[in-house]
Formats: structure tokens, sequence, C-alpha cells
């Protein structure tokens, strides 16, 4: 009698039930689409964003019912005129004019009506600015910018003489969205062809390489309709959490499903049934996919220990397609092949259809592995060199939350802002000085920001134009201050420092019963950069902990989780000091068509750790259970690892390039934060399917030999998670528990 583990159950069941099955989850995945279609996302607000000092100043903004205003501004620059000269006095009045005239646009600030312009008129005279702010929720200033930049064009076409262009934070967005619109649907668009040719020429039939895509996809899109549904309890950023769904869904759908497939074919081929066959991939490979998912999932809980909204949608959105695809993966595949047979194998392909293709031994790795067990100590100390070296880098990282500099060059919004920056520094960006006090307007209250203003234009690091707004209640006021810099530069920061620690103590704090706060795109960087900083060291230790548990006991060994760890942090410190190489140099912006802003995105060092070492997993637990495997069976530990590491690599080379094909996909998208990730992904993990799991992996396994399944005694009693089967006649051997000398 069989005692099948999880997987071999869900397997066995799902061969009995296939019509339950694949019908069950065509109507949960076309329910939740469907579902997640109509109720549509709730987006989370600008303030959710927001981490230390700057998400004090939004709760302040908040409890007043006061929204921090989308606010532009209008650039008018003329290299022959200046403001004085009649052509120019005529192209300002029809910018306000026109701005007047438009129902959503506020707060016109005319540079005509201020003693001196008010700071709005550049210093040679050749540039000026009219700001204004947009009604109602700064979340939803986007939807309503067109028809002011389609006015501003009017403008425009009405004073050829002179430069007249918008820029701010709703157009800014506005922008964004169409671009991130058109990069999405191309990324749709060439990721699920480029897997079926990659699956094609793998598997060398159509319907082996169609069902791991058409499995991948589906829970993809299962996936972002629970996602729509999960934001209306917990808000989130949708848009960068469906481009993770999407990179990572297909990327690890297409794994397991591959990984699942490639067994069942290797079983038939060496003789068995087509029903022993699925049960003996069920409750191997398929168990080695529950393994992985879960460590995939341990990984993704790691970043709700960030406590950013960002960290946790992301977290949610991925945690929700891989146990999509590990459902999917032990129970539709199964239910599939036990429906198909070896009607799998339909549509064979010439030259690539042969079977022995997708069930034999890889001939180039097995080259590798012969001279790496006959050298191990050669090639740890050359290869855990070269990623030692490679990971230098990362010591010199700088991150930064996404601005306008990290939009692409090309586009007109990008060059408005680098005019206005030189003409107006820290205009377009400024920091946001949140005053709480019982009644803003009250003398003391409003003489103390007049001398705010006065003591900040004096430090040379704040510039006018100032705006203040006050709340309804008039409890809360919000002054808007140009710091130096770009918004995310040396300059900034210092200005910021300055703001905070001098300007701001010296001003508001004297002032009994008041209370304040700053934020604006300077300061949520930094305070972004802080908390992860601060919150880096714990989602670190969770994910090497609660990983380091489910190997042990998995393997039943303290030291092939030991060494799983130490070689996973050897692959994603290359990674980090590659895409610091790449990014925050000059040298590769030909190539990869991104111009550099000498930052790394501030989310993407903690979303990459946990995603690397949950993906790095993947491959471990597929390649150590086989090895795994034959030594239960009884072979050596070396023959084991050589015998394992050959019978995988064709797999786990082709997952890899899967992988790497899905995530270099969105290395090719405009947006720097999406090219970094893609690329970043890319390259790990094309370290991992071959220095770490073809040359490190075996290399470490032959010199410590036995050692490798060292199982203390007073950890025996923890449960197994072994992916072998058993069955009752064939009880699990006790572990031979490794001892110096012998």
């Amino acid at each position: 009698m069989s005692e099948l583990n999880l997987a071999g159950r869900a397997g066995r069941w799902s061969a009995d039930n296939w019509k339950k099955a694949l019908f069950g989850w065509l109507i949960f995945a076309v329910a939740a689409m469907a579902i997640g279609s109509i109720v549509g996302h709730v987006q989370m607000r600008d303030s959710q964003y927001a981490s230390g000092e700057t998400a004090k100043a939004a709760r302040l903004l908040e409890r007043a019912g006061f929204t921090q205003p989308a606010s532009e501004v209008v650039l008018l620059q003329s290299g022959k005129h200046t403001a004085a000269d009649p052509i120019f006095i005529s192209a300002l009045g029809g910018v306000v004019q026109t701005l007047s005239l438009q129902k959503d646009v506020t707060n016109i600030q005319d540079p005509r009506v201020k003693p001196g312009g008010g700071g709005q008129i550049s210093r040679d005279g050749h540039s000026v600015l009219v700001q204004f702010t947009i009604k109602g929720d700064p979340n939803t200033a986007k939807d309503k910018v067109k028809p002011i930049l389609d006015a501003i064009a009017a403008v425009q076409t009405a004073n050829p003489s002179i430069s007249v262009r918008e820029v701010g934070n709703a157009s800014a967005n506005y922008e964004l969205g169409k671009r991130f619109t058109k990069d999405f649907a191309n990324a749709e668009r060439l990721t699920i062809p480029i897997t079926l040719i990659i699956l094609l020429v793998s598997f060398g039939t159509v319907v082996a390489a169609g069902l791991p895509v058409l499995l991948a996809f589906s829970a993809v899109l299962a996936s972002l309709g629970l996602y729509s549904l999960v934001t209306h309890t917990y808000a989130g950023d949708y848009q960068s959490v469906s481009s993770v769904v999407l990179l990572i869904g297909m990327a690890v759908g297409v794994d397991y499903s591959l990984f699942y497939l490639r067994r069942e074919r290797e079983e038939r081929a060496a003789g068995l049934e087509t029903r022993p066959a699925l049960l003996r991939a069920a409750s191997t490979s398929g168990q080695a996919v529950v393994i992985s998912g879960a460590t995939v999932l341990i990984a993704m809980a790691g970043m709700f220990i960030a406590d950013n909204r960002i960290f946790t949608g992301m977290a949610i959105g991925t945690m929700l397609v891989v146990l999509c695809a590990v459902i999917g993966s032990v129970t539709v595949l199964a239910a599939s092949l036990a429906k198909l047979g070896d009607r799998v194998d339909w549509g064979r392909i010439p030259y690539f259809g042969r079977k022995k293709h997708a069930a034999g031994e890889s001939r180039f790795w097995g080259f590798v592995l012969d001279r790496v067990l006959r050298s191990p100590v050669v090639f740890i100390v050359l290869f855990a060199g070269l990623l030692l070296l490679a990971a230098t880098p990362a010591l010199n990282m700088h991150t930064k939350l996404p601005s306008f500099t990290d939009m692409p060059s090309n586009m007109p919004i990008v060059k408005t802002y680098k005019s206005v920056i030189a003409a107006f520094p820290g205009a377009p960006t400024p920091a946001d000085v949140v005053v709480h006090a019982q009644n803003v307007r009250d003398p003391a209250v409003a003489t103390t920001i007049r001398n705010l203003e006065l003591t900040a234009v004096a430090t040379g690091q704040m510039f006018r134009p100032m705006i203040v707004t006050i709340s309804a209640d008039n409890t809360t006021a919000d002054v808007q201050i140009p710091l130096a810099g770009n918004g995310d530069d040396k300059a900034s920061l210092a200005a910021l420092t300055t703001l905070r620690d001098v300007v701001l103590p010296r001003t508001l704090g004297k002032v009994q019963g008041v209370d304040y706060a700053v934020a604006g795109e300077t300061a949520g960087t930094h305070d972004f950069n802080e908390q992860m900083k601060a919150r880096m060291p714990w989602v670190i230790a969770f994910v090497l902990g609660l990983a380091f548990v489910l190997l042990l006991m998995t393997f039943r060994s303290v030291v092939i989780p030991l060494t799983a760890i130490v070689l996973n942090l050897l692959s994603v410190g290359a990674a980090y000091g590659l895409l610091v190489l790449i990014f925050q140099g000059t040298w590769a912006e030909g190539l990869l068509q991104f111009t550099s802003n000498d930052a790394i995105t501030s989310w993407l060092p903690m979303f990459l750790f946990v995603v690397l070492f949950g993906l790095s997993m993947d491959y471990h637990v597929f390649i150590l259970s086989r090895i795994k495997e034959l030594r239960d069976g009884g072979m050596a530990t070396e023959e084991a690892v050589s015998r394992g590491i050959r019978r995988t690599a064709g797999t786990v080379t082709s997952a890899a390039i899967i992988m790497v094909a899905v995530f270099a996909i969105f290395g090719t998208l405009q947006l720097i934060m999406m090219k970094q990730l893609g690329v970043g992904l890319a390259l790990a993990v094309l370290i991992d399917a071959t220095i770490i799991r073809g040359v490190l992996l075996p290399a470490t396994m032959k010199l410590l030999g036995e050692w490798n399944w060292y199982m203390p005694p007073w950890l025996e009693w923890l449960p197994s998670l072994t992916p072998e089967q058993r069955t009752e006649a064939e009880p699990r051997r006790r572990r031979q528990r490794a001892i110096p000398g012998h």
C-alpha cells in the first residue's frame, strides 16, 4: 500500500477526478478575473507611500481634512526676449487667462501682481514661472490634467516666439501612465510567445509546450483579479504590483509546470505506464514544487516586516500568483496529463521532438561536472572569488524613490523639468513644511511662518517662490519651499537637513502649541531610505531563519540549508553589485537604452533580496530533491550529486532560459525602475542557474561528502517534508550521521 506525500495525493486525486480539477480551475480563474474587472481596484493614496517624518506630515494633513494639492508650473522661456518685453508680457497674460478659465485650476500665482515678481522671474529675466494647483484629490489630478495641458499647448501655438511648457506631478503621472500602459502591453505581448518558443524547443511538441504557458498565464490573470479585490480592503500600488505579478507569475508558473512535466516524461521514457509515471512525478517533482513554492511564500512574507504599503502590496500580489501557480501545477497539470496520456506528445516538431531530448542527461553539464568534481577546491576558490568581486560595487549603492529624473529622458516633460531646475532651483519639487496649530492665522503663528520664509532664503539652500496654503478649518498650513539641487541629489539632501535641523527649530520650534513636519520628494526619499536601512536586517533574518527551518525539515540535514543560504547570498550579492555597476554608471546607457540617475530605485534592494532568494530556492530544492532521492536509493553522495545534477540540468537550463527571457523583456521597458528590476532578476537567475547550481553546489557537496546529511539527534523530532515517495514496504531509512574520520 503506497504512502504518498501531499503533492502525490493531490496528483492522484486530480488524475482520478480530472473533470473536477480541470473545470474547477477554469471556473476559479474566470470568476476571479471577471469579479476583479467588475469591482476594479483601489489605488493607494500618495500619503500612504510615506515613511518617517514624511508620514507624520501626511497624518497632520489628513487629520485636518487637508490634502496637499497637486501643484503644476508653466514655464515661459526665451533666449531672445525678457520678461519686460511686450511679446513676453503678452504670452504671460495668455497663460494666466487660459488657466483662470480652466474649471479644475486654482491658486494661480501670477508674477505680475507680486513685488519683484515674487521670485517667479529668473535672475536673467529670460524665464518666468506661473504656479497653480489642481482642485480636488491629488491622487486623481492626473485624470484632470489633460485639458489643462491642451490649453497650455494652444497658448504655445499662439505665441511661437516664447517657449510655453507645463510640468508638475499631475502632468508627469499622466505621461507616465500612458508610457506605462504602452510598455506593459508590449511586455504582455512578448512574454507569452517568447516563453512558448523556448518551451517548443525544450519539449519538442506543441501540447507539452502549451500546457505550462496556459497554466502560468491563467494563474497570472486569476491573481490580478484576486488582488483587485484585496485592494478594496488594503489599497496598494496596482501598477507596480501588476507588473511584478506578470513578471514573477509567468516565470514561476512555467518553471513549476516544467519541473513536473519533465519528470513525468522522464518516467514514461524509462518504461513506466502513464498512471505510475504521473504519480511518480507528482510525489517527487510535484512535492519539490510545493516546497519551492513554500520557500517563495516565506521569502515574500518577509516584506510584511518592512511596514510599508509598497512592499506589502507586492508581497500580497506575488504570494497570490505563486500560490495559484503551485496549486495549478499539482492539480490541473496532473489532471491534464491523466486525460491526455501520450497525446501530450502531439504536434511533434522535427529534430526537437525526440523524446530522449526531454529525458536525457546534459552532455555540456556532464563535461563541466566531471572537472568540478575532480578539483572542487579550485572551482570553489575561483568562482566564489568571482562572485565576491562582482558583489563589491554594492558597497557603493545609492538608492532613491522614483521621480522626474527617472522618467525616460526623451520625454518632453523631462526636458521641461530640467529647464525649470536650471532657471529656478527646486521649484518643481519643493519641500512641504506642514504646520499644525489651533489657528495658523493667529498673528504669532502667521508671523513665524513669514520668518520661516526669510530664514530659509537666508541659508542660500532654499529659494523663492514659496507658496502657503491653509486648510479650511485654519488648523493646518502647507508651506512649499524650493530646495537647492534637483530634488534627490546631495545638494537637495543637504538643504533638507538644514531645513529640518536648523531653520525649523529656530522658527516654528520656538512657538508653543505648534507642531510641524517636512514632506516632499526629497524628504520622502530620505525617510524611505532610512526606514529600509532599519528594517532590512529584520527582513533578512526572517527570510533566512524560516528558509533554514523549511529546508531542515525537507532534507533532514542542518548542513544542506546552511550551504544553500550561503550560496544564495553569494548569488544575491553578485546581482546587487552588477546592478550598481550597470545603473549607477554610464557605460551601459547606450546598450540598455537608459539615462543613469546614479541611483537604484529605493524599493528594489529589499524586493530583489526576497524575490531572488525565493526563486533561487526553486532550482536548489529541485536539484537537491533529485540528489537526495538517488542517495536514499543507495548511491554514494558523490555519485548522487553527479547523477542528480546531470539529470536535472536540462530542466534547470530550460527553466532558467525562460526566466531570463521573461525578466529581460522587462529590462527593455523605458521606466528605469522596471528596467532595473528586469535586468537585476535576469542577471541573478543566470548566475544562479550556472555558477551556483552547476559549479559551486556540486563542488561544495563533493567536499562535504557524508557531512551533507548530518542531522543532530536532538532535532530528529522535527516533522519531515521529504520530497520522495515512500511505501509501507520500503520505510524511509534512518539517516547516517557523518562522523569525522569515518
